[in-house]
C-alpha cells in the first residue's frame, strides 16, 4: 500500500514539473514569436519534439507501431489538440485582450471535467468542483492583479470567440487520448499526435516563405524553439498523457491553473517583472485547488493503511 502511495505522490510531483516545463514555454515564446509566422512557430516546434520523441522510442526499444483501425483516432487528435488548441491560442491574441484569453484559457479545467464527465462517464465529486472554483478565483486574482472591476469590461469578441475553441480544442484532445491511453503507450499516444500536428502544417508553412525569414532568425530564437520541442512538448505532454491515463483528465486538467504561478515566479528571475502581495496570495489559492483535488485521495488512503496494520 505504501509503494502505492508513493506512486501516486510520484505522478503529482510529475505533473508539477510539466507545468513548470509549460510555464518555461511562456518565457521561451516571447524570444520566439517575434522572429516566426504562426504556423512555422507551431511547425519547427513539433517538427523537433517529433524527432526527439522518435528517437528515445527506438532507442528504448518501444514499440510505436499503430494499428490501422486507430489511424483516425490519431489524426483526430494531432488536429484538435496540436495544430487545433495552438493556432486558434496565437491567432485568438491578435484580436482579443490578455486579460480575456487568460479568463477564458482558466476555464480549461472546468471544461475538461465537463467533458469527461460527459464521455468518458467520469465521476464529479463535490471537491472537485471546489478546488476548480478556487484555483479559478486564484487565477482570475493574477490575471486582474486584484482588481476585478476589470471583469466588468469583459465582452466577446472574435479574439474571446477562437480563444474559447483554443481551450476546448485541449479539453476534447485531453478527453479524447483516453482512449487511446487505454491501447498504446503515453509516449506513443504523444508522439504520433506531434506527427500529424507537423505533417498537416506542411502546406501553410510554405505558405508563410521560410526561405525569407530563416536566415534572419537567431541563435536565442531557434534555442527557445528548441525548449518548447524537448521539455515542454517532449517531457509535457508525455507527463501529462501518463497523468491522464492514472488519475484521469478531469484531475490532470487541474494542475494547468499552476502554469501562471510558476510563469509568475519565471518571469520575476529571468524577465525581471515584479510579484506583488496580490500574487502571491493568488498563487496560495492556486496551490490550495490543486491540493484539494489531489491530497485528500492521498490521505484516506494513508488512513486506510493505518487502519489495515
Amino acid at each position: 500500500m505504501k509503494e502505492v502511495l508513493d506512486k501516486k505522490k510520484l505522478d503529482n510531483y510529475l505533473m508539477i514539473i510539466a507545468t513548470v516545463f509549460w510555464s518555461g514555454a511562456f518565457i521561451a515564446g516571447k524570444f520566439s514569436v517575434s522572429e516566426f509566422p504562426v504556423f512555422s512557430l507551431t511547425f519547427f516546434r513539433f517538427l523537433f519534439a517529433v524527432i526527439a520523441i522518435f528517437l528515445i522510442m527506438i532507442k528504448k526499444g518501444e514499440n510505436y507501431k499503430i494499428e490501422k483501425e486507430d489511424i483516425f483516432l490519431f489524426v483526430q487528435l494531432g488536429i484538435i489538440g496540436m495544430v487545433g488548441y495552438h493556432i486558434f491560442f496565437f491567432l485568438a491574441l491578435k484580436y482579443t485582450t490578455a486579460i480575456n484569453s487568460s479568463l477564458i484559457a482558466a476555464t480549461n479545467p472546468i471544461i475538461t471535467t465537463i467533458l469527461a464527465a460527459v464521455f468518458l462517464k467520469e465521476n464529479i465529486k463535490p471537491k472537485n468542483i471546489i478546488s476548480i472554483l478556487v484555483s479559478f478565483l486564484g487565477v482570475t486574482l493574477i490575471i486582474t492583479n486584484g482588481n476585478l472591476k476589470l471583469l466588468s469590461d469583459f465582452k466577446f469578441n472574435i479574439g474571446d470567440v477562437l480563444m474559447i475553441i483554443a481551450v476546448v480544442c485541449w479539453a476534447t484532445y485531453a478527453v479524447m487520448s483516453k482512449k487511446a491511453l487505454k491501447k498504446y503507450k503515453p509516449m506513443v499516444v504523444t508522439s504520433y499526435s506531434f506527427l500529424v500536428c507537423v505533417i498537416s502544417l506542411i502546406p501553410f508553412v510554405i505558405m508563410e516563405k521560410p526561405w525569407i525569414y530563416i536566415p534572419n532568425t537567431s541563435i536565442k530564437g531557434w534555442i527557445s524553439v528548441i525548449y518548447m520541442s524537448i521539455f515542454a512538448s517532449v517531457i509535457g505532454y508525455s507527463i501529462q498523457q501518463v497523468s491522464i491515463k492514472k488519475i484521469g483528465a478531469s484531475k490532470t486538467s487541474l494542475y494547468v491553473n499552476l502554469v501562471p504561478v510558476f510563469s509568475m515566479i519565471l518571469a520575476y528571475f529571468i524577465l525581471g517583472e515584479s510579484i506583488s502581495i496580490i500574487k502571491l496570495v493568488s498563487a496560495m489559492l492556486i496551490i490550495t485547488g490543486v491540493l484539494l483535488n489531489t491530497g485528500i485521495n492521498i490521505r484516506k488512503a494513508e488512513k486506510g493503511n493505518e487502519q489495515k496494520n
